[in-house]
């Protein structure tokens, strides 16, 4: 239990130090987003591609973590649709956001801990994890807001385009391609990479502190509450059973269990931004969600403990 709060620790500094130098204008609001900008499309791909494509696959686990990672992810999605189709009181933009809340996860917490509380190995097994869910969670999100999204905000493009053109998803097949071909980096650029990945998480931590909008929770409360119900619930417990089920131990199960009591991305908003969905709904749920992570992650992790489900990981 005291390794979870010394890992959460320095990720939270770092959270709320992009949010203190957000709000004292430290660093301009366009630098902000360039920095958010380059985290996304190019920090963030360099650190999935040098850990992916070091990656060996010979005795890792990867139908085990498949499998869970899909098993959480659909029976979460399925939940809220139900949940929206039979208390349809809400707009369908605004449903967006709430399924955005309640399916997507914060990629730099989720990493950031599993390399704190296993190391590299933690890292690694996570970068694993986060290939797929990356590929699921965007997957299934952008068909929501296909879906129930503002259609006249969709830009032109398609489906297909939305999907394949995520800088994610293209590191994640870049660096599966390169550790199952055998090539894996040639040359510097393993170093190279490295050096533009070591980046990332701090860069990225700040960014999701920077981009809290603590006003935004007015007016919100409904629809927060109801993502963070299936973000820091459903998720959690579907995926300690599904561990269980599978047999999963270790760094694996660590990693994969993390992953699924994070919060909602920050990269939600913009989503919703691109393609239709309720921008202030989906920023009130990135607030309240990373805010609350911070209580609710050793909770969910001491109640984990107690009934046994990770005596053996933590």
């Amino acid at each position: 239990m005291q390794s979870i709060v010394t890992a959460l620790l320095p990720i939270l500094t770092l959270i709320l130090l992009g949010l203190a130098l957000k709000q004292v204008r430290f660093i301009p609001d366009e630098a902000w987003m360039g920095m958010e900008r380059l985290t996304y499309f190019l920090l963030f791909p360099a650190l999935l591609i040098h850990t992916l494509s070091r990656q060996q696959t010979d005795g890792l686990p990867w139908l085990a973590i498949l499998g869970v990672v899909v098993g959480v992810l659909l029976l979460s999605a399925l939940l809220l649709v139900i949940g929206y189709r039979l208390l349809p009181k809400v707009s369908g933009p605004t449903f967006t956001s709430i399924f955005q809340g309640g399916v997507r996860f914060n990629t730099y917490i989720a990493l950031a801990l599993a390399q704190s509380l296993f190391g590299a190995t933690g890292l690694a097994l996570g970068a694993v994890a986060a290939g797929f869910m990356i590929l699921l969670i965007n997957f299934l999100c952008i068909m929501a807001l296909s879906i129930w999204g503002e259609r006249h905000q969709r830009p032109k493009g398609g489906l297909a385009r939305d999907i394949l053109g995520n800088p994610l998803i293209i590191a994640c097949l870049i660096g599966w391609a390169l550790s199952l071909s055998g090539i894996g980096l040639p040359g510097p650029s393993e170093e190279i990479l490295e050096i533009i990945g070591r980046a990332a998480l701090p860069f990225g931590l700040l960014a999701v502190g920077a981009a809290l909008r603590p006003r935004a929770l007015h007016g919100h409360l409904g629809p927060t509450l109801a993502s963070s119900l299936v973000q820091f619930l459903v998720k959690p417990l579907a995926a300690a059973g599904l561990v269980l089920l599978t047999g999963l131990t270790g760094a694996a199960a660590g990693a994969l269990v993390i992953a699924f009591m994070t919060p909602t991305a920050p990269s939600a908003y913009i989503l919703a931004r691109q393609l239709g969905g309720d921008t202030e709904t989906m920023a009130s749920i990135i607030t309240l969600q990373t805010l609350l992570a911070f209580a609710v992650i050793p909770l969910i992790v001491y109640l984990m403990l107690s009934w046994g489900v990770l005596t053996h990981v933590l």
